[in-house]
Protein backbone atom coordinates (compact mmCIF):
# COMPACT_ATOMS: atom_id res chain seq x y z
CA UNK A 1 0.00 0.00 0.00
CA UNK A 2 1.47 3.35 -1.08
CA UNK A 3 0.80 6.71 0.58
CA UNK A 4 -1.46 7.59 -2.34
CA UNK A 5 -3.59 4.53 -1.59
CA UNK A 6 -3.98 5.34 2.10
CA UNK A 7 -7.47 5.76 3.47
CA UNK A 8 -9.18 4.95 6.73
CA UNK A 9 -11.07 2.16 5.01
CA UNK A 10 -7.95 0.67 3.41
CA UNK A 11 -6.03 0.70 6.71
CA UNK A 12 -8.95 -0.93 8.53
CA UNK A 13 -9.10 -3.66 5.88
CA UNK A 14 -5.34 -4.22 5.78
CA UNK A 15 -5.25 -4.59 9.57
CA UNK A 16 -8.14 -7.05 9.45
CA UNK A 17 -6.32 -9.00 6.73
CA UNK A 18 -3.40 -9.62 9.10
CA UNK A 19 -5.70 -10.54 11.99
CA UNK A 20 -5.85 -7.27 13.92
CA UNK A 21 -9.38 -6.20 14.88
CA UNK A 22 -9.24 -2.42 14.96
CA UNK A 23 -11.60 0.29 16.18
CA UNK A 24 -12.60 3.57 14.57
CA UNK A 25 -10.28 5.59 16.81
CA UNK A 26 -7.31 3.27 16.27
CA UNK A 27 -7.75 3.22 12.49
CA UNK A 28 -8.22 6.99 12.27
CA UNK A 29 -5.14 7.66 14.41
CA UNK A 30 -2.97 5.36 12.29
CA UNK A 31 -4.29 6.94 9.10
CA UNK A 32 -3.33 10.40 10.36
CA UNK A 33 0.08 9.23 11.57
CA UNK A 34 0.85 7.75 8.16
CA UNK A 35 -0.61 10.63 6.20
CA UNK A 36 1.15 13.33 8.22
CA UNK A 37 4.34 11.28 8.68
CA UNK A 38 4.26 11.82 12.43
CA UNK A 39 5.20 9.43 15.24
CA UNK A 40 2.30 8.09 17.27
CA UNK A 41 2.40 7.63 21.04
CA UNK A 42 0.12 4.84 22.25
CA UNK A 43 -0.89 4.55 25.89
CA UNK A 44 -3.22 2.16 27.67
CA UNK A 45 -3.24 -0.60 30.28
CA UNK A 46 -0.99 -3.62 29.74
CA UNK A 47 -2.40 -6.28 27.47
CA UNK A 48 -4.70 -4.21 25.25
CA UNK A 49 -2.67 -4.74 22.08
CA UNK A 50 -0.35 -1.73 21.83
CA UNK A 51 2.63 -3.75 20.69
CA UNK A 52 0.46 -5.97 18.49
CA UNK A 53 -0.86 -2.89 16.69
CA UNK A 54 2.68 -1.84 15.75
CA UNK A 55 3.45 -5.33 14.47
CA UNK A 56 0.18 -5.43 12.54
CA UNK A 57 0.84 -2.05 10.89
CA UNK A 58 4.31 -3.20 9.79
CA UNK A 59 2.95 -6.47 8.43
CA UNK A 60 -0.05 -4.90 6.69
CA UNK A 61 2.17 -2.31 4.95
CA UNK A 62 4.89 -4.87 4.16
CA UNK A 63 7.52 -2.97 6.13
CA UNK A 64 10.51 -4.33 8.00
CA UNK A 65 9.91 -4.27 11.75
CA UNK A 66 12.42 -3.05 14.34
CA UNK A 67 11.84 -2.88 18.08
CA UNK A 68 13.55 -1.13 20.96
CA UNK A 69 12.34 -2.75 24.17
CA UNK A 70 12.94 -0.11 26.83
CA UNK A 71 13.81 -0.96 30.42
CA UNK A 72 15.26 0.81 33.43
CA UNK A 73 18.92 1.54 32.77
CA UNK A 74 18.83 1.02 29.00
CA UNK A 75 21.77 2.85 27.41
CA UNK A 76 23.01 4.18 24.08
CA UNK A 77 24.73 0.88 23.27
CA UNK A 78 21.51 -1.15 23.48
CA UNK A 79 19.62 1.38 21.35
CA UNK A 80 22.10 2.46 18.66
CA UNK A 81 24.95 -0.03 18.72
CA UNK A 82 28.32 -0.87 20.18
CA UNK A 83 31.83 -1.69 19.11
CA UNK A 84 32.72 -5.34 18.69
CA UNK A 85 35.70 -5.25 21.04
CA UNK A 86 36.68 -8.87 20.47
CA UNK A 87 36.82 -8.36 16.71
CA UNK A 88 38.79 -5.14 17.19
CA UNK A 89 41.33 -6.90 19.40
CA UNK A 90 41.71 -9.73 16.90
CA UNK A 91 42.35 -7.18 14.14
CA UNK A 92 44.98 -5.37 16.22
CA UNK A 93 46.67 -8.69 16.92
CA UNK A 94 46.65 -9.50 13.21
CA UNK A 95 48.13 -6.06 12.44
CA UNK A 96 50.83 -6.61 15.06
CA UNK A 97 51.68 -9.90 13.38
CA UNK A 98 51.62 -8.15 9.97
CA UNK A 99 48.76 -10.34 8.80
CA UNK A 100 46.78 -7.23 7.76
CA UNK A 101 48.02 -3.89 6.46
CA UNK A 102 45.44 -1.55 8.03
CA UNK A 103 45.46 -0.67 11.73
CA UNK A 104 42.09 1.13 11.85
CA UNK A 105 39.50 -0.58 14.00
CA UNK A 106 36.92 2.21 13.95
CA UNK A 107 35.10 1.12 10.82
CA UNK A 108 31.53 0.02 10.22
CA UNK A 109 32.51 -3.66 10.07
CA UNK A 110 33.56 -3.48 13.73
CA UNK A 111 30.32 -1.90 14.89
CA UNK A 112 27.30 -3.98 15.96
CA UNK A 113 24.13 -2.17 14.94
CA UNK A 114 21.18 -2.18 17.32
CA UNK A 115 17.52 -1.42 16.45
CA UNK A 116 17.63 2.38 16.11
CA UNK A 117 20.60 2.50 13.73
CA UNK A 118 19.42 -0.62 11.89
CA UNK A 119 16.01 0.93 11.27
CA UNK A 120 17.63 4.18 10.07
CA UNK A 121 20.00 2.46 7.65
CA UNK A 122 17.58 -0.14 6.31
CA UNK A 123 17.14 0.16 2.54
CA UNK A 124 13.48 -0.88 2.74
CA UNK A 125 10.74 1.29 4.27
CA UNK A 126 10.50 0.28 7.91
CA UNK A 127 8.60 0.62 11.17
CA UNK A 128 10.36 1.27 14.48
CA UNK A 129 8.57 0.38 17.70
CA UNK A 130 9.93 2.08 20.83
CA UNK A 131 8.17 -0.13 23.34
CA UNK A 132 7.43 1.02 26.91
CA UNK A 133 9.41 4.24 26.59
CA UNK A 134 8.21 5.23 30.06
CA UNK A 135 10.61 2.64 31.50
CA UNK A 136 13.63 4.47 30.04
CA UNK A 137 14.99 7.58 31.75
CA UNK A 138 14.53 11.12 30.44
CA UNK A 139 18.07 11.27 29.03
CA UNK A 140 17.36 8.30 26.75
CA UNK A 141 13.98 9.75 25.81
CA UNK A 142 15.64 13.07 24.87
CA UNK A 143 18.25 11.29 22.76
CA UNK A 144 15.60 9.34 20.87
CA UNK A 145 13.58 12.50 20.35
CA UNK A 146 16.60 14.34 18.93
CA UNK A 147 17.58 11.48 16.61
CA UNK A 148 14.06 11.09 15.27
CA UNK A 149 13.56 14.84 14.93
CA UNK A 150 16.83 15.45 13.07
CA UNK A 151 16.57 12.14 11.17
CA UNK A 152 20.21 11.40 11.85
CA UNK A 153 22.37 9.58 14.38
CA UNK A 154 25.97 10.40 15.28
CA UNK A 155 28.26 7.67 16.55
CA UNK A 156 31.60 8.72 18.03
CA UNK A 157 34.59 7.60 15.92
CA UNK A 158 32.27 6.35 13.19
CA UNK A 159 30.35 9.35 11.84
CA UNK A 160 26.84 10.60 11.25
CA UNK A 161 24.17 8.41 9.66
CA UNK A 162 21.21 9.89 7.79
CA UNK A 163 17.79 8.24 7.70
CA UNK A 164 17.63 6.06 4.58
CA UNK A 165 13.94 5.14 4.35
CA UNK A 166 10.39 6.31 5.05
CA UNK A 167 10.42 5.28 8.71
CA UNK A 168 7.20 4.96 10.70
CA UNK A 169 7.75 5.41 14.45
CA UNK A 170 5.38 4.08 17.11
CA UNK A 171 6.00 4.60 20.82
CA UNK A 172 4.12 2.81 23.57
CA UNK A 173 3.78 3.70 27.24
CA UNK A 174 2.10 2.22 30.29
CA UNK A 175 2.31 5.65 31.97
CA UNK A 176 4.72 4.54 34.69
CA UNK A 177 6.21 8.04 34.52
CA UNK A 178 5.26 11.28 32.78
CA UNK A 179 6.92 11.64 29.40
CA UNK A 180 8.62 14.86 28.31
CA UNK A 181 6.36 17.56 26.90
CA UNK A 182 8.54 17.59 23.76
CA UNK A 183 7.74 13.91 23.15
CA UNK A 184 4.02 14.49 23.52
CA UNK A 185 4.15 17.58 21.30
CA UNK A 186 5.87 15.74 18.44
CA UNK A 187 3.57 12.72 18.49
CA UNK A 188 -0.02 11.99 17.70
CA UNK A 189 -1.63 10.52 20.81
CA UNK A 190 -3.73 7.36 20.92
CA UNK A 191 -5.16 5.81 24.06
CA UNK A 192 -6.25 2.18 23.73
CA UNK A 193 -8.55 1.09 26.58
CA UNK A 194 -9.75 -2.43 27.20
CA UNK A 195 -11.97 -3.33 24.22
CA UNK A 196 -15.72 -3.23 24.21
CA UNK A 197 -17.60 -6.51 24.57
CA UNK A 198 -18.24 -6.80 20.84
CA UNK A 199 -14.69 -5.92 19.82
CA UNK A 200 -13.14 -8.32 22.35
CA UNK A 201 -15.43 -11.10 21.17
CA UNK A 202 -14.35 -10.38 17.59
CA UNK A 203 -10.68 -10.48 18.64
CA UNK A 204 -11.12 -13.82 20.41
CA UNK A 205 -13.11 -15.26 17.53
CA UNK A 206 -10.42 -14.18 15.09
CA UNK A 207 -7.74 -15.89 17.19
CA UNK A 208 -9.84 -19.02 17.89
CA UNK A 209 -12.13 -19.35 14.84
CA UNK A 210 -13.35 -22.83 15.77
CA UNK A 211 -14.60 -21.72 19.21
CA UNK A 212 -18.33 -21.85 19.86
CA UNK A 213 -19.86 -18.37 19.85
CA UNK A 214 -21.63 -18.97 23.15
CA UNK A 215 -18.35 -19.94 24.83
CA UNK A 216 -16.58 -16.87 23.45
CA UNK A 217 -19.36 -14.60 24.68
CA UNK A 218 -19.43 -16.21 28.13
CA UNK A 219 -15.66 -15.97 28.64
CA UNK A 220 -15.44 -12.39 27.43
CA UNK A 221 -18.33 -11.32 29.64
CA UNK A 222 -16.64 -12.91 32.64
CA UNK A 223 -13.30 -11.27 31.79
CA UNK A 224 -14.95 -7.89 31.46
CA UNK A 225 -16.68 -8.37 34.81
CA UNK A 226 -13.37 -9.40 36.40
CA UNK A 227 -11.75 -6.19 35.18
CA UNK A 228 -14.20 -4.17 37.28
CA UNK A 229 -12.71 -5.70 40.45
CA UNK A 230 -9.82 -4.21 42.41
CA UNK A 231 -7.14 -6.68 41.37
CA UNK A 232 -3.36 -6.91 41.54
CA UNK A 233 -3.32 -7.63 37.80
CA UNK A 234 -6.31 -7.27 35.52
CA UNK A 235 -6.61 -9.90 32.77
CA UNK A 236 -5.46 -8.91 29.29
CA UNK A 237 -7.14 -9.59 25.97
CA UNK A 238 -4.70 -12.47 25.57
CA UNK A 239 -6.20 -13.94 28.75
CA UNK A 240 -9.61 -14.12 27.07
CA UNK A 241 -8.10 -15.96 24.11
CA UNK A 242 -6.13 -18.37 26.29
CA UNK A 243 -9.12 -19.08 28.56
CA UNK A 244 -11.34 -19.98 25.62
CA UNK A 245 -8.66 -22.30 24.27
CA UNK A 246 -8.17 -23.88 27.70
CA UNK A 247 -11.86 -24.65 28.16
CA UNK A 248 -11.95 -26.19 24.69
CA UNK A 249 -8.94 -28.39 25.49
CA UNK A 250 -10.47 -29.58 28.76
CA UNK A 251 -13.51 -30.75 26.78
CA UNK A 252 -15.79 -30.97 29.81
CA UNK A 253 -19.57 -31.10 29.69
CA UNK A 254 -19.77 -28.60 32.54
CA UNK A 255 -18.38 -25.36 31.10
CA UNK A 256 -18.48 -23.56 34.46
CA UNK A 257 -16.39 -26.31 36.02
CA UNK A 258 -13.91 -26.07 33.14
CA UNK A 259 -13.71 -22.31 33.61
CA UNK A 260 -13.01 -22.68 37.33
CA UNK A 261 -10.42 -25.42 36.79
CA UNK A 262 -8.54 -23.32 34.23
CA UNK A 263 -8.81 -19.94 35.95
CA UNK A 264 -5.03 -19.79 36.36
CA UNK A 265 -4.78 -19.21 32.62
CA UNK A 266 -6.40 -15.80 33.01
CA UNK A 267 -5.68 -14.81 36.62
CA UNK A 268 -2.06 -14.51 37.66
CA UNK A 269 -2.01 -14.06 41.46
CA UNK A 270 -3.45 -16.22 44.22
CA UNK A 271 -5.01 -13.17 45.88
CA UNK A 272 -6.90 -12.28 42.70
CA UNK A 273 -7.85 -15.90 42.10
CA UNK A 274 -9.43 -16.30 45.56
CA UNK A 275 -11.37 -13.05 45.16
CA UNK A 276 -12.76 -14.02 41.74
CA UNK A 277 -13.73 -17.54 42.78
CA UNK A 278 -15.58 -16.13 45.78
CA UNK A 279 -17.33 -13.33 43.87
CA UNK A 280 -18.18 -15.17 40.65
CA UNK A 281 -18.06 -18.90 41.09
CA UNK A 282 -19.16 -19.38 44.71
CA UNK A 283 -21.94 -16.80 44.33
CA UNK A 284 -23.20 -18.54 41.19
CA UNK A 285 -22.68 -15.40 39.11
CA UNK A 286 -22.03 -17.55 36.04
CA UNK A 287 -25.54 -18.95 36.15
CA UNK A 288 -27.23 -15.55 36.32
Amino acid sequence: MTNEELSIKSIDKSLADVGYISSSEITTSMFLALSLNKPVLIEGPPGVGKTELAKAIAKSLNRDFFRIQCYEGIAFEQIVGEWNYQKQLLHLEAFKNREVSEESIFEDEYFIRRPLLSSFMNSKDSLLLIDEIDKADEEVESFLLQALGEKEITVNDLGTFQLQNDLIVILTSNAQRNLLDETKDRCLFLYIPYPTLQREMAIVKSAVPNADNSLVEKVVKIIQKIRTFNLVKKPSVRASIDWVRSVMHLDKDDVDEALKDSIGVAIKTEEDKEKIIKELFDNEYLNK
